[in-house]
C-alpha cells in the first residue's frame, strides 16, 4: 500500500476516533458525514490530499481534536485544506423569511453580513480551489440529509444552495453536482412546483426512455456501418430544476421541450465529433438553429459537445449530443476532472479555462456597496452567459442581458467611454439593445463622446457600471455649476436677498440635470441667487439652492414646476 493510500486510511480511523459518539440530527453516527464528503471526492477522482481533509472537515470545530493535531498527524497541506472549509463552515445564510411564500423569498438579515461571508468564500477559491470542491461535497451530502432538520433550516440551507453552491458548481463546470444540488433544493424550496412537474413527467421521461431504448441500436448501427464506432452511447433525463426553469420559458409547453431525455454519442477525439454530426444530419433531418457547436465555442465554464435536434425514428424530434470522453468527463466533474490525470495540478495552470476564480480577488476589492456586490456576483459571475464576437472573430463572454456598452467596456476601458454607436451583426442599433448569442459586434467610436449617465440605466456588468461612474465622478461640474448658473444669475441678486428662499433638491444626476432645473427656474422669471452642488458616490445628487421669490404663491408654483423635472426625487424648502 502505497504512503498516499495510508493517508485515506489514517484519516478515516483519525476522524472516527474523534467523532466517536457523536450522532447526526437524524440519530446516525456522526462519522457517516465526512464519510459521505470522501466518497463524493474520490468518485471524483481527487487526489489523497483532498480526500484526506474531506475525512477530517470537520474535526477541529466539532471534536477535541485541534487544527495543530490535524497538521501534527497529516501535513501542513491537509492542515490548510481542513482549516480553509472549516472557516467556511462558520459561514452562514442570512436569516430569510420565509412567510411571504417561496416565489418571493427575502432576506431577514442585512446584505452586509451576507457580502462579507461570500468575500471570504472566493478569497478562499483564490488561494486553493480544492478548498471549494470539499465544500461542494459536503454541501450535497447535507442537502440529501435534509429530511431530519427543522423546516425553517431546510429552507434556509436549500435557498443558500440554490443561489450560491449550484451557481459555483456550474461555473467550474460540475454539471452532475450541480444538478443534484438544484434539484434537491428545488423540492424544499418549492415543493408544490416540484410535485407538479413529477407528476406531469414521469410518463414523459418514461415514454422518452423507451423511444431512446429503440433509437440507441439504431444510430449505433448507423455510425458503425459509416466506420465509426462510439466508444459509448447513453441517454440522460434533464434535471427537474433545469426542466422547470425550461418550460417557465416555453409558456409551460412540456411538448416543447426536446432535450427532455437525450442521447448522448462518445467518440474517440474531436474530428470524430464533427464526422459523426454529419453522418446524423445524413439519416435524420436537423432542425434548423437547433445545432449548438460547444466545441468550437466552449461555454463559459469550459462545456464542450456537438448538439444537433435531428427528426429522428418515427419523425420525433430528438437531441443528440456528441462529444469524447474527455469533455463528457469534464461535464460531469469539471475542473475536479483534472486531478485524475496531472500530478500535482496547479490553479494558475487552469487560468484560461476557468480564469473568473483567479478574478474573484481583485472584482470583489473594486466593490464597495455590500447590495451592489451581491447584485454584480449574481449578473457578472452566476447569470447565464452569451457568446459574442468582435469583427476580427475573437470571443467576448457576457452575461445574458448585456448590451454593446458592457461589450465595449469588456473589450477595452477606451472603447466604452468613446463608445458612439454598435452595429450588430451590420446593422446599426440602440446601445441599449440586449445582444444574442453569437452577435458579431462592432463599436463605432467618436473621441468626443463621453459616457452619459443614462448608460447606468441598462447596463449589466459591473465593469461596465464602475467604469461610467468613474468617469462621471471625474468630468467637472464646472460645467453645470459654473457656466450654466452665472449666465442666469442678476447683477441685483444681494439687494433681493430679503425675498430669498433656500431649497434642497434631490436628483438622479444626468447629463442636463441641472440646465433643466435652471431653465424651468427661468420660465417662472425667478431668479437664482446661489447655488451648490454635492455628488457623493452612488447616492442621488443633493442642490443647495437660494433664489427670489416674491411671495408664498410664486414659491409653491416653483416646487411644482421643478417637480415635472426629469430625475427630481425630492424638493425641500428650508
Amino acid at each position: 500500500m502505497s504512503n498516499q493510500q495510508d493517508i485515506i486510511i489514517k484519516a478515516l480511523e483519525f476522524a472516527k476516533e474523534a467523532h466517536a459518539g457523536q450522532k447526526r440530527f437524524s440519530g446516525e453516527d456522526y462519522i457517516e458525514h465526512p464519510m459521505a464528503v470522501a466518497r463524493i471526492l474520490q468518485e471524483m477522482k481527487l487526489d489523497e490530499a483532498t480526500i484526506a481533509a474531506g475525512f477530517l472537515h470537520d474535526v477541529p470545530d466539532d471534536t477535541g481534536k485541534t487544527l495543530k493535531d490535524v497538521e501534527k498527524e497529516f501535513g501542513r497541506e491537509v492542515a490548510f485544506l481542513v482549516d480553509g472549509v472549516s472557516k467556511l463552515g462558520k459561514l452562514r445564510y442570512p436569516k430569510t423569511d420565509f412567510s411571504v411564500g417561496p416565489i418571493e423569498l427575502r432576506m431577514a438579515e442585512p446584505v452586509d453580513l451576507q457580502a462579507e461571508n461570500l468575500r471570504k468564500m472566493f478569497f478562499a477559491m483564490a488561494q486553493d480551489i480544492r478548498v471549494i470542491l470539499i465544500k461542494l461535497a459536503d454541501r450535497l451530502h447535507n442537502v440529501e440529509t435534509l429530511t431530519a432538520l427543522p423546516e425553517e433550516r431546510q429552507k434556509r440551507i436549500a435557498l443558500e444552495t440554490l443561489e450560491i453552491f449550484a451557481p459555483l458548481a456550474n461555473r467550474l463546470g460540475m454539471g452532475n453536482i450541480k444538478g443534484k444540488l438544484e434539484d434537491l433544493s428545488f423540492h424544499y424550496l418549492y415543493p408544490k412546483e416540484f410535485e407538479w412537474l413529477v407528476k406531469n413527467v414521469k410518463e414523459k421521461y418514461e415514454e422518452r426512455e423507451k423511444y431512446l431504448g429503440r433509437v440507441k441500436p439504431l444510430l449505433i448501427n448507423i455510425l458503425e456501418k459509416e466506420g465509426v464506432n462510439p466508444s459509448d452511447v447513453h441517454y440522460r433525463a434533464k434535471h427537474y430544476w433545469s426542466l422547470y426553469q425550461k418550460l417557465l420559458r416555453c409558456e409551460m409547453n412540456i411538448e416543447k421541450i426536446y432535450d427532455l431525455v437525450a442521447l448522448r454519442v462518445i467518440v474517440d477525439n474531436i474530428e470524430t465529433c464533427y464526422r459523426t454530426l454529419g453522418i446524423i444530419h445524413k439519416y435524420f433531418k436537423p432542425l434548423p438553429g437547433l445545432i449548438k457547436d460547444y466545441i468550437a465555442f466552449p461555454k463559459p465554464n469550459n462545456y464542450r459537445a456537438i448538439h444537433t435536434t435531428c427528426f429522428c425514428l418515427e419523425g420525433k424530434i430528438t437531441e443528440i449530443q456528441v462529444k469524447t470522453a474527455e469533455m463528457h468527463r469534464e461535464d460531469e466533474f469539471g475542473i475536479a476532472s483534472h486531478w485524475a490525470y496531472k500530478e500535482g495540478i496547479d490553479l494558475k495552470a487552469q487560468r484560461k479555462k476557468f480564469a473568473w476564480v483567479a478574478q474573484l480577488s481583485n472584482w470583489q476589492k473594486g466593490v464597495d456597496n455590500p447590495k451592489e456586490f451581491l447584485d454584480s456576483l449574481k449578473i457578472d459571475f452566476f447569470k447565464d452567459r452569451i457568446f459574442v464576437f468582435t469583427p476580427k472573430g475573437d470571443v467576448v463572454d457576457l452575461p445574458e442581458g448585456a448590451c454593446s456598452v458592457d461589450f465595449a467596456y469588456a473589450v477595452h476601458t477606451d472603447i466604452g467611454n468613446h463608445c458612439a454607436a454598435a452595429k450588430v451583426n451590420s446593422r446599426i442599433i440602440p446601445l441599449s439593445q440586449q445582444l444574442g448569442n453569437g452577435d458579431v459586434v462592432e463599436i463605432v467610436v467618436d473621441k468626443n463622446r463621453k459616457p452619459s449617465q443614462d448608460w447606468l440605466e441598462f447596463v449589466k456588468t459591473t465593469m461596465a457600471r464602475s467604469k461610467i461612474r468613474e468617469h462621471l465622478r471625474k468630468k467637472p461640474l464646472r460645467e453645470s455649476t459654473g457656466a450654466i448658473f452665472r449666465t442666469l444669475f442678476k447683477t441685483h441678486r444681494a439687494k433681493m436677498s430679503s425675498n430669498a428662499a433656500s431649497l434642497i433638491i434631490r436628483a438622479n444626476d444626468r447629463i442636463g440635470l441641472l440646465r433643466d432645473i435652471a431653465a424651468n427656474i427661468s420660465k417662472l422669471g425667478i431668479n437664482i441667487l446661489s447655488s451648490q452642488l454635492k455628488s457623493p458616490p452612488d447616492e442621488p445628487v443633493a442642490i443647495n439652492m437660494k433664489v427670489e421669490v416674491l411671495n408664498g404663491e410664486e414659491l409653491k408654483k416653483l416646487l411644482s414646476q421643478l417637480k415635472e423635472v426629469k430625475g427630481v426625487i425630492e424638493i425641500k424648502p428650508l
